[in-house]
């Protein structure tokens, strides 16, 4: 099965995968087609975007997204906790942890609070795909296996910065590794760290551009 990840800019990504089209955090980018699938990680606006989310919207599209964020999207909404998933066809999609403990408020409130968002298992045919959402270096990544692509936030303000993103690239060990939320940060940084450090493969893209997983 060809399936093609395409980058649409800071969290954003368009998947597809067997005839069906995916969408992770629309905010960035173009939609012109039509989702089978939204995965919404958090409430915060760059990641939950109702009219992004209305312009991709047809008749069956299935929504995932935290309770929270259901009422402002509107319409059937299926929100999943940490460890709990959902199959769409051949798509299996699970909840996982994603929360800052190192990156506070002025108050010292977490910018992303244990409970606030979720990251997500994509599990299409015999792939699998981790998207961290907005979150630290977590003890929880250090359970993943066998993921083939894993995206993760290197931003630094709100997320994981390119040390530590490194570090959980290393510890989750998959065969590719896709950065984004970059921020002003330099993405190349992180290539050269992961790709000094490990056989992980950094792919790096424009927004816009897509990759295939083979």
């Amino acid at each position: 099965m060809a399936i093609y990840v395409k980058w649409l800019g800071h969290a954003s990504f368009k998947i597809k995968a067997d005839e069906k089209i995916i969408y992770v955090d629309p905010y960035e980018g173009e939609y012109d087609d039509k989702a089978d699938l939204v995965l919404v990680s958090h409430s915060h606006h760059d990641h939950c975007d109702p009219s992004k989310i209305e312009k991709i919207r047809k008749d069956g599209t299935l929504i995932v997204a935290p309770a929270d964020c259901g009422p402002r999207i509107g319409g059937n909404v299926k929100p999943l906790e940490p460890g709990e998933r959902l199959s769409v066809g051949n798509i299996t999609v699970e909840a996982m942890e994603a929360y800052n403990y190192r990156r506070f408020r002025s108050s010292g409130t977490p910018f992303h609070p244990k409970g606030l968002g979720v990251g997500y298992l994509l599990n299409i045919g015999d792939k699998t795909i981790y998207y961290a959402g907005d979150t630290d270096f977590i003890e929880e990544m250090g359970n993943l296996k066998d993921i083939d692509l894993a995206l993760l936030p290197i931003g630094g303000t709100y997320t994981m910065d390119i040390p530590e993103a490194a570090d959980a690239a290393v510890a989750i060990d998959p065969r590719f590794v896709m950065p984004m939320h970059p921020l002003d940060t330099n993405p190349e940084e992180f290539k050269r760290i992961v790709e000094g450090r490990s056989e992980i493969k950094v792919i790096l893209l424009n927004p816009g551009e897509q990759s295939e997983l083979q």
